[in-house]
């Protein structure tokens, strides 16, 4: 059974571009994109963590590259590569654990990308 600050913490998963400004209200900030984003310098980005390890596999971002159409396809076999690697969550659940934490990506597509999915994903197994 989950603890209650467990329970909390998975409301407290965000997601933001990592082009706006951190803001103190992000907490931990997780680069979860397998590329590093152009333009951003590594100090300015205010990191806790950059997990590649995570990001969609490049056939996988490949397929999905902004083709809103493919949206439910791309989650489903997204899942499916975190499922089959479920150490490489561990550094992601620790943080999640301890407080807020905000998943930053790159993709100007704000509702459709990586970091939405692994938000979904890490909220539906917590359930």
């Amino acid at each position: 059974m989950a603890s209650k600050r467990q329970c909390a913490a998975m409301t407290d998963i965000m997601t933001k571009r990592i082009y706006e400004a951190p803001s103190p209200s992000d907490g931990a900030r997780v680069l979860v994109d397998r590329l590093w984003p152009r333009g951003v310098r590594r100090d300015a980005a205010e990191l806790t963590d950059w997990l590649r390890d995570i990001a969609p596999s490049n056939e996988l971002r490949a397929l999905f590259h902004s083709k809103l159409e493919l949206w439910d396809e791309f989650c489903r076999r997204y899942a499916m590569e975190l499922d089959a690697h479920p150490e490489a969550l561990k550094p992601l659940q620790e943080l999640v654990a301890k407080g807020p934490v905000t998943l930053l990506y790159a993709s100007r597509e704000t509702t459709h990308n990586n970091a939405v999915a692994l938000k979904n994903y890490l909220e539906r197994r917590h359930d």
